[in-house]
C-alpha cells in the first residue's frame, strides 16, 4: 500500500572495540555468532603476521560451519577469508595452520577455493591482502 514503511532490520548497536580485545575474547565473539563476528575475525586476521596464537585461533575458527556458510561475496566465505589471511601472512606457523584448515574443508569446497585462488594446490597460493 502507498505510504507503508518497509520493515527495518534489527539494529546491531555500536561495534565493540575489537582492537582492544584479547584473542580469546575475539574468538568467543566469532564462536557465539555475535553480530560483529566478521569484525572480530578480521581483527584476529590482522594480528596473524605477528601473533601465532591469533593464527591458531583463525585456523580453528575457519572450521566452524557458520563461517563456512557465511558469504562475504560470491563464493568467498568468512572461513575462506581466514584461510587466505593465514596464507598471506607468510609465516611458517600461519601457512602450516592454513594448510590444516584447508584440509578440513570438504573436497568440493577445496576445489572451489583452489579455483578462486587460481592455483592447483594450496601450497602454491600466495595471496596478497592490501
Amino acid at each position: 500500500m502507498p505510504g507503508d514503511v518497509p520493515p527495518s532490520l534489527p539494529r546491531r548497536g555500536p561495534a565493540p572495540p575489537v582492537e582492544n580485545m584479547s584473542n580469546a575474547e575475539l574468538a568467543r565473539m566469532v564462536e557465539a555468532e555475535h553480530p560483529y563476528r566478521g569484525k572480530a575475525l578480521f581483527e584476529l586476521c590482522d594480528r596473524v603476521p605477528l601473533d601465532d596464537d591469533a593464527a591458531t585461533k583463525v585456523a580453528m575458527l575457519s572450521r566452524l560451519t557458520s563461517l563456512r556458510r557465511a558469504r562475504l561475496f560470491d563464493r568467498v566465505s568468512l572461513a575462506w577469508s581466514g584461510i587466505i589471511a593465514l596464507l598471506a601472512a607468510e609465516t611458517e606457523h600461519s601457512r602450516t595452520v592454513a594448510y590444516e584448515a584447508f584440509g578440513a574443508l570438504d573436497p568440493a569446497e577445496q576445489r572451489d577455493m583452489l579455483d578462486y585462488l587460481e592455483v592447483s594446490t594450496i601450497e602454491e597460493a600466495h595471496p596478497r591482502i592490501a
